[in-house]
């Protein structure tokens, strides 16, 4: 069995944040396969299915993007699941908006919740769809480095403007999940980078 982790903040008032595009990318894949993702196991929202006929199960750790390592870390003990058959997607500041970069494994990139599950897993060697937000910018164009606008710019929601290009971007990751499954990271990685 595969597990597929999207990395958000539960609630509300988070729901349409930059930084819930991995929650928003399972609701995507659950919908698209009859997936109701509604367990409460783990301090995770859970739900096992078929994608192309393999068995996965779709998880969103409620523990907040920055210790999902606790949630995650629970699952793969709980089913018994190799670090390498973990798929999670979560947001990059570093990429275009909607740009996706998939990778089997490597350093956290100053991603917290990837950190964390570097942490509880013991191991970098989980493969990653990473999509792109952008990054905050100055009125002239220079990229913005203060800590705080950064957590207020992941913690804002998309402008309408940026929505369509993530609507396509989440479509695509749901494509390179099935692709991965189906043709493993390398075959996704050619197709999807």
């Amino acid at each position: 069995m595969k597990l597929i982790v999207g990395l958000g903040n539960p609630g509300k008032a988070y729901a349409q944040n930059r930084h819930n595009i991995g929650f928003r990318c399972i609701n995507y894949l659950a919908r698209l396969h009859s997936i109701q993702v509604k367990k409460h196991q783990c301090q995770s929202q859970t739900s096992s299915g078929k994608i192309g006929g393999v068995k996965v199960l779709l998880a969103k750790p409620k523990t907040f993007v920055n210790l999902s390592g606790e949630a995650v870390g629970q699952l793969i003990r709980k089913y018994s699941i190799a670090v390498d058959d973990l798929i999670v997607i979560c947001d990059d500041l570093d990429l275009p908006l909607g740009k996706l970069r998939l990778r089997p494994g490597g350093s956290a990139g100053g991603h917290k919740g990837i950190n964390s599950l570097i942490s509880a897993l013991g191991s970098k060697d989980f493969c990653r769809i990473k999509v792109g937000i952008g990054r905050p910018t100055k009125e002239e164009g220079t990229a913005i480095t203060d800590e705080d606008a950064i957590i207020d710019y992941v913690l804002s929601d998309f402008i309408p403007q940026e929505e369509a290009a993530i609507n396509q971007a989440i479509a695509r990751v749901a494509e390179a999940v099935h692709c991965i499954l189906a043709e493993g990271i390398t075959a996704a990685m050619n197709k999807f980078n």
